[in-house]
């Protein structure tokens, strides 16, 4: 996993990107087109959208695998954690102000075949057994302060599995890095 970075400038572009792609389809019920002529916003990239309000999460949505060129996927799943997490109503045009959007660009998965080889605050982990999968972010490990709870969280609450699912030789595991940043406040 190699480690990668979105220039300062490409990052702007992005957050009025993901900020105006929600309001355009708050207004218009549509996704707005987008034509750069940046290769990093070209290349193709698997993307998660996360939204904040009063520090409270208001809404994420991604892919791990490349969909689309970034600046694109950027807008979908900006779009898609707006009004399409289900476990928030959606977000609305009076609201959007008060909320805050941070991009993380993904590596590749790589499968694992042993748990040793998850760092704590170093990968994001994706699950997987059958038809129940779920996938944690790296940023989601400042919320537990040991691997087994982090990952014990992870099968039950996002994969729908029991707790210790992740020590299990049937459990298909999958490591990965990000590139995130965090809108100014």
């Amino acid at each position: 996993m190699k480690n990668f970075s979105i220039a300062p400038e490409n990052q702007s572009v992005l957050f009025h990107t993901a900020r105006a792609s929600i309001e355009h389809f708050l207004l218009t019920g549509k996704l707005p087109a987008f034509a750069s002529t940046d290769n990093q916003l070209k290349e193709s990239a698997a993307v998660f959208v996360t939204l904040t309000k009063n520090g409270d999460l208001r809404g994420c949505i991604g892919t791990t695998e490349p969909e689309a060129p970034l600046q694109t996927a950027v807008s979908r799943m900006a779009v898609a954690a707006a009004v399409e997490d289900y476990r928030f109503p959606p977000v609305t045009a009076a609201e959007l102000k008060e909320i805050r959007i941070e991009i993380s660009v993904l590596s590749p998965m790589k499968r694992i075949f042993n748990p040793a080889e998850i760092l704590q605050n170093t990968h994001g982990v994706a699950v997987r057994k059958g038809m129940h999968s779920g996938l944690f972010l790296p940023q989601v490990w400042e919320h537990f302060s040991s691997k087994k709870d982090f990952m014990d969280e992870l099968c039950r609450q996002k994969a729908g599995l029991e707790p210790d699912a992740w020590n299990k030789p049937d459990i298909e595991l999958c490591i990965f890095t990000v590139y995130a940043f965090q809108e100014p406040a």
